[in-house]
């Protein structure tokens, strides 16, 4: 017997290719895009369709989540209970999804961003809205497929009997691509596809008349010029700008507060508190004192300023700025049309919706004429057997098989005589023969009104029409659910923020130790020795600043370092490490710290004697990793960063040999390498200063004593010079 080898062998990249578009086109078709038909993606679809088999329609009672989710787990989505109960809980919020499909009983989670309780606990049934969605699914409405295990079928797409993708809008990310389309006002897509009913290719600038932008669960009011509203809605890609809504209201003595009344869409109130109070803490916010939280089942957010001079518009600036207070929506109108992910317009969903529609009311037309036929054949079978009725009862009673010779004897088909057979006694009075008579003719006027609808586009239109205009009376903007919740600000210029208010500044002293730990303590320190400092740990460096200053820190990798004096550690206990807020290397170490000032000047010197002036403005960085300023190569150092407080240099080395030369003689870079300050041959740099030639060099020695040397003309000569040894009685230099 030959053995087949089970075993093949193939090159990696193909069967990578193979599984990974194998993987993408599953997460695009059956996970992450919704199809444009109902708006569903398959596990929305296999909750709803699930609840429908389970009656658990909108005037049934509730039953357990964890009933719901097991039996769609079991019989349509073979995947995690937790990720389809997820889903179901979604449905059912109604700050998630603006026209909810699931109406909830028990804790379903709230907008403070707190999770649903447990599936046991919950309870759930369809609404109204998912009714219609369903509405005609058992009439041959719409195609099924087998599910998973091929033990049942499911439905391919919904009827769909309401606008769901654009009344909901949906989100999802498949593999390299994704969705995000916003809700929207029931009312406005109704008007919209009536419109479009009757004019297939209005413009968009026509459309925008029916349907101003999105309805937001959560309100809000969204701020956007009209022709990028236009072209969003056109293109299917683009964004809206997002803000929440507030008002002020007016206290004794002048005093007020802001009440935030609606938030931003997906916005978490619990996180969004968290972050405007952490801003507080960071003193990022100068201008608003603290919030408060009195939120019921409306959303009441208090902000109290710091005082009463301060303008409630520059406040909320401020706020939109650094919060969740105002936000950008993304839009990418990504859907399934034909199997195919493609990103369509406005017009084109509402289409693809409406002729959805058409394709259902053809199906359900015919479904419905095929059960009037069926009908109508039995009842004629009805009336042959009662106009010779005494004939076919004497069949029945001595014939072998009645059924053939009725059959035979008034060319009935056999469903019109096993009918005949299967009539009940009770059927032969003549009050049944008159109902039958009137039921026929009735199912003949249905019939004919059947017919005339599936052969008239026309007609078809028509009756969609109708029925469009029901939901948008169901669904009015009078009505409490119907209401428009966002209002649409079209802008005429581009939104500036106003956020004239901060801080007043005030003295600070910045304290840097030895093994790098630095803190930021109010006032300036007169007695340094007062300070405390870790074990084997002592003062570097102290820095008078302000509290609104930008301070540099230089470093001896050549870098330089920006913070803000706010963000730097108060001067409780003994700091910070440095390198936890800036990324320095462990072998290099701060050379020097300063307030950023735009006017200055400082002279940068590497160890082996290269330097350059540079300006205080190019050594700004908002980067951790910071800005790289003098280019040292390995086993070399940054060693001098100092501000230039004259018009001459003195230079030392190692070797002790001192030279003086003009600033002038070094260049101005904004980063480099730098030039030649002084000529060495074993040795390195040792000190180096600016100082103003007519007022003499002024030294400090070891003692604290400033010493001043007016007889420097000897050592006065050019850059790159190896110079003299230092003058005698020069102090020692460390």
């Amino acid at each position: 017997m030959k053995l087949i080898d089970q075993y093949q062998d193939i090159e990696l990249i193909d069967a990578l290719e193979e599984r990974y578009l194998a993987y993408a086109l599953t997460t695009i078709m059956d996970r992450a895009l919704p199809d444009s038909r109902d708006g569903l993606k398959p596990v929305h679809r296999r909750i709803l369709y699930g609840m429908f088999k389970l009656s658990l329609k909108a005037n049934s009672s509730f039953k357990k989540s964890a009933r719901v989710v097991g039996d769609v787990m079991g019989r349509f989505h073979p995947h995690g209970d937790q990720a389809i109960y997820d889903t179901l809980v979604r449905l059912a919020q109604d700050f998630s999804v603006r026209w909810p499909l699931i109406d909830g009983q028990g804790n379903f989670g709230n907008i403070d961003g707190d999770n649903a309780a447990a599936m046991r606990y919950t309870e759930a049934r369809l609404t109204t809205i998912a009714e219609l969605l369903l509405e005609g699914i058992d009439e041959n409405a719409v195609e099924f497929r087998s599910t998973y295990d091929e033990v049942d079928t499911e439905p391919v797409v919904l009827p769909s009997n309401f606008p769901n993708l654009l009344a909901n809008g949906s989100s999802g990310i498949a593999v390299g691509m994704a969705t995000s389309i916003p809700p929207h006002n029931v009312e406005e897509l109704c008007n919209a596809s009536l419109h479009l009913i009757k004019h297939r290719n209005a413009s968009y600038q026509k459309l925008m008349e029916f349907i101003p932008g999105p309805d937001f669960p959560t309100g809000g009011q969204l701020l956007e010029f009209e022709s990028n509203l236009i072209n969003t809605y056109k293109t299917g890609k683009g964004g809206f700008r997002l803000r929440a809504k507030w008002k002020i209201e007016n206290e004794k003595r002048g005093l007020w507060k802001i009440i935030v009344t609606e938030i931003p869409y997906q916005v978490s109130k619990g996180k969004l508190i968290e972050k405007i109070a952490q801003l507080i803490i960071e003193k990022k916010l100068p201008m608003l004192e603290d919030i408060r939280d009195e939120s019921s089942e409306n959303i009441r957010l208090v902000l109290i300023p710091k005082n009463k001079e301060i303008k409630p518009e520059n406040l909320m600036d401020s706020l939109f700025l650094l919060s969740d207070l105002e936000t950008k929506f993304s839009v990418n109108l990504n859907a399934l049309s034909n199997n195919t992910p493609i990103v369509h317009g406005l017009r084109d969903l509402i289409l693809s919706w409406l002729d959805h529609r058409k394709e259902v009311l053809i199906n359900i037309s015919n479904y419905r004429l095929a059960k009037i036929d069926e009908r109508l054949e039995v009842l004629n079978g009805f009336l042959i057997a009662y106009l010779n009725m005494d004939e076919v009862i004497r069949i029945i009673r001595e014939t072998e098989n009645p059924k053939e010779e009725l059959i035979g004897k008034y060319k009935l088909t056999d469903f019109q005589a096993e009918s005949i057979l299967n009539m009940r006694l009770r059927l032969l009075r003549k009050l049944e023969e008159i109902k039958i008579k009137e039921e026929f003719d009735d199912l003949s006027e249905k019939k004919q009104q059947l017919e005339t609808l599936i052969n008239s586009n026309d007609n078809q239109w028509k009756y969609i029409s109708e029925e469009i205009k029901s939901l948008k009376k169901i669904f009015s903007k009078k009505t409490d659910i119907g209401e428009r919740r966002t209002n649409i600000t079209l802008l005429k210029e581009e939104v500036t923020y106003q956020n004239e208010y901060s801080l007043p500044s005030e003295p600070v002293s910045i304290i840097l130790s030895e093994k790098g730990w630095v803190r930021c303590l109010k006032g300036k320190v007169e007695d340094l020795k007062d300070l405390k400092f870790k074990d084997e740990d002592s003062l570097f460096l102290s820095v008078d600043a302000n509290s609104n200053d930008k301070m540099i820190f230089f470093s001896s990798n050549g870098k330089a370092y920006s913070l803000d004096a706010a963000d730097l550690p108060s001067g409780r206990g003994h700091g910070t490490p440095l390198k936890i807020l800036l990324d320095i290397e462990e072998e290099h170490s701060i050379v020097n710290i300063f307030p950023f000032n735009s006017e200055k000047k400082y002279i940068v010197a590497s160890s082996v004697g290269n330097g350059f002036v540079i300006k205080c403005d190019d050594m700004l960085s908002n980067r951790k990793s910071g800005k790289q300023i003098v280019n040292i190569k390995e086993n070399q150092k940054l060693i001098i960063c100092k501000k230039i407080e004259g018009e001459s240099v003195v230079v030392i080395g190692k070797n002790k040999k001192m030279l003086i030369f003009p600033i002038n003689e070094l260049p101005e870079l904004s980063k480099g390498k730098g030039v030649r300050i002084q000529k060495y041959k074993d040795t390195e740099l040792l000190f180096l200063d600016t100082f103003k030639y007519n007022d003499g060099l002024k030294i400090q020695d070891s003692a604290g004593r400033i010493r001043t040397f007016d007889n420097i003309d000897d050592w006065f000569g050019k850059r790159a010079q190896a110079g003299r040894l230092v003058p005698k009685g020069f102090p020692k230099l460390n």
